[in-house]
């Protein structure tokens, strides 16, 4: 049953819209964006969107679409749900990996890629929508089959960037040595037929899947890729001025049938909606303040935390660090110390908006890619911190190529990892270190800020009308307009898309 947040707000000049139904995987890192792709389409007057989720994630999708359209205003954007498995071991209401104890979390994804657990309830979803197009997460596979049978086309939508994706790809099917038990760190894997720079990867930095791969087999025919290239396209939080090479590489390989970037997804607020930070911002010299967050899942032990307190205490930085460890408590006196320069929040807070705020100069990143986005958007050099899955292939793309930050933790300091347990505890003296160094005059920050300066602008013109990304999203509606037609449906004439930046 569809939960509807509001009308359309915009006048039609089709007779019939183009219904498209989004489908994220349950992790706010995913929710957010799809609904930020929801609200662009949307923004189409042909277009009506609708994003499905399960019941304990609705409220990530209202959130999002009450930033963008405020409380009191009425959202061209609907909602439905469908019902969340039975997991053994799993408490009921949780189903969304920031909500699930590290212990748990695996089997959030196992459940998400269970054909036998989540396809029926999906599966009759979409059937019961009949949507004109479907929008699906990457872990769905079943997806493509389901489109295929209703006759309508079915888009990947991809939350990673190009460049992570690929490599992941790549080591996968290329690089059978990749494979073993237990990773040695002082063993590397380089990831094949990879333009630009070598991408050398420790093995305790890959994916977990990507350690396990011996355990469970791989095909170049794999059901993940299998989809990938029977679904219509895929579509990516990307821009091509971001990762030219990495684009085009998905075409010119032949990995898709279509391509189409349209990030950054997520416009741009002012930095006057930087919330409870921003009176404290306001005080700060311009690009004096190093923003610290670790993004929706925060796999950082006690220990750990502990020691980046000390560290940004030491650095004599200002800082504004965003926790979520609701059982942690700083070092005894350490809030009284940096009362006058630092601000530890322990809710959320608006990244963006802090980010877009002139007093930040450095962001110290895990490099989700839903922060790069919005550090490049801003204009923000980062220092990096990689967590889990991705990331530390992520982390290569900016520092590496893109030359946009530096690690935290420099080449040999220590052994880090995708498992927790394995990660070594970074000392409180390396991130003093690294902090001051990256924020002295003339370092290597400034350097980085000239560097992502010239993206953000890129960043922005990808945006505006007859931008790259502007043109790929009307591109990918037409062709959604043009499948439905092929099919039997009735033809529309497409209104201009909005652009979420003017000017």
């Amino acid at each position: 049953m569809a939960l509807t947040i509001a009308g359309t707000g915009f006048s039609t000049c089709t007779s019939k819209k183009l219904r498209v139904l989004l489908i994220p995987f349950f992790a706010t890192s995913h929710i957010e964006p799809f609904t930020d792709l929801a609200i662009r389409l949307a923004a189409a007057a042909a277009v009506e969107a609708t994003v499905a989720v399960t019941p304990a994630n609705v409220s990530i999708v209202r959130s999002v679409l009450e930033r963008h359209y405020g409380k009191h205003h009425t959202a061209p954007v609907k909602i439905t749900t469908y019902p969340f498995p039975a997991v053994d071991g799993l408490p009921g209401g949780v189903e969304n990996l920031g909500k699930a104890a590290p212990a748990d979390s695996w089997r959030i994804d196992a459940t998400a890629v269970s054909d036998a657990l989540m396809r029926p309830a999906q599966e009759a979803l979409v059937r019961e929508q009949s949507p004109d197009a479907l929008v699906t997460d990457l872990h769905f596979v079943w997806n493509v089959r389901v489109a295929e049978e209703l006759g309508v086309p079915c888009v990947r939508f991809s939350v990673i960037g190009a460049f992570s994706s690929l490599a992941m790809r790549h080591l996968e099917l290329l690089a059978p040595d990749v494979a073993g038990g237990d990773p040695d760190p002082d063993v590397v894997a380089v990831v094949p037929r990879f333009p630009g720079p070598p991408v050398r990867m420790p093995r305790a930095e890959l994916p977990e899947f990507l350690r396990r791969k011996a355990e469970v087999g791989c095909s170049t025919r794999n059901p993940f890729y299998a989809a990938q290239a029977d679904c219509f396209g895929l579509a990516v939080n990307t821009f091509s001025d971001l990762e030219q090479h990495y684009c085009e590489m998905q075409m010119r390989q032949g990995y898709v049938k279509r391509a189409y970037f349209l990030g950054p997804v997520s416009p741009r607020p002012s930095p006057a909606a930087a919330g409870g930070g921003g009176g404290w911002l306001d005080s700060k010299p311009d690009r004096s303040v190093v923003y610290v967050c670790f993004g929706s899942l925060a796999p950082v032990s006690d220990a750990q935390l502990r020691e980046l307190a000390l560290g940004l205490e030491a650095s004599g930085r200002p800082f504004l660090w965003v926790v979520r460890a609701e059982e942690w408590a700083p070092p005894e006196g350490w809030e009284e110390r940096v009362r006058d320069r630092g601000l530890m929040v322990t809710t959320w807070a608006p990244q963006t908006a802090i980010l877009g705020h002139q007093a930040v100069g450095a962001f110290v990143t895990h490099c989700g890619w839903n922060s790069v986005l919005e550090t490049v958007a801003a204009g923000v050099p980062v220092l990096t911190w990689p967590l889990v899955f991705e990331q530390f292939i992520t982390e290569r793309l900016v520092t590496e190529v893109l030359g946009i930050g530096e690690r935290l933790w420099p080449h040999g300091a220590g052994v880090r990892s995708t498992s927790c347990a394995e990660h070594e505890l970074v000392p409180a003296e390396a991130v003093a270190r690294v902090v001051m160094a990256f924020m002295a005059p003339g370092g290597p920050g400034d350097a980085a800020r000239g560097r992502v300066r010239d993206l953000a602008a890129k960043a922005h013109a990808a945006m505006v009308e007859g931008g790259s990304s502007h043109r790929d999203l009307r591109r990918l509606v037409d062709d959604l307009v043009e499948a439905r037609s092929a099919a039997g449906g009735i033809k529309s004439v497409l209104a201009p898309i909005e652009s979420p930046f003017h000017g």
